[in-house]
């Protein structure tokens, strides 16, 4: 049996799954800017891509982020936390790179590479509306698997880092290959 969610939570479950949808599924920047309050925030961490206030976030959806997700991107969920002003989201993201995308790979073009990568997003909500959100991702495992971070005795792995949480693969890879 699955429990419901507390109503509050609940509204705030609602609220982001909308506002993901309007992103990922319609590509709709207006749509997702009216899930949003007033002065809404979103940064992408690893690069400090994104915009603060309406207008900074239109054109960064508009032009930066939803027109340059690839067509073949895949949300896996992993873990949902709900509190009474905040959502952590924790999935696996799937794309090959086939497009320009200035929020992760900005000044490069297409590698046609397939990435994989963990991520996580802080949502911060104000009563009815979408405040802020963190997206938190390793950028060198983007580089890695971009073939843009070529030297293998960097501590950097690849999609394992997002298979990891998936599927049980071996631990402490880059201890054991420090020590050879």
């Amino acid at each position: 049996m699955t429990e419901s969610l507390p109503s509050a939570q609940d509204r705030l479950n609602r609220l982001w799954d909308a506002h993901t949808t309007l992103e990922f599924a319609h590509k709709d920047p207006e749509g997702a800017l009216a899930t949003m309050t007033d002065n809404p925030q979103v940064i992408h961490v690893p690069t400090m891509c994104g915009g603060r206030g309406r207008a900074e976030l239109l054109t960064f959806y508009s032009k930066h982020f939803l027109n340059q997700i690839p067509d073949d991107l895949e949300i896996v969920p992993l873990s949902r936390t709900i509190g009474e002003r905040s959502l952590v989201d924790e999935f696996v993201v799937r794309f090959t790179h086939s497009a320009q995308m200035d929020w992760a790979l900005p000044g490069f073009p297409p590698t046609h590479k397939r990435i994989e990568l963990a991520m996580v997003v802080i949502i911060q909500f104000d009563g009815d509306k979408i405040a802020s959100e963190s997206i938190y991702y390793d950028q060198a495992t983007i580089l890695r698997q971009a073939g843009l971070l070529p030297d293998p005795k960097l501590p950097v792995l690849g999609a394992e880092t997002a298979r990891g949480l998936l599927e049980p693969l071996p631990l402490n890879q880059l201890i054991h290959r420090a020590a050879r």
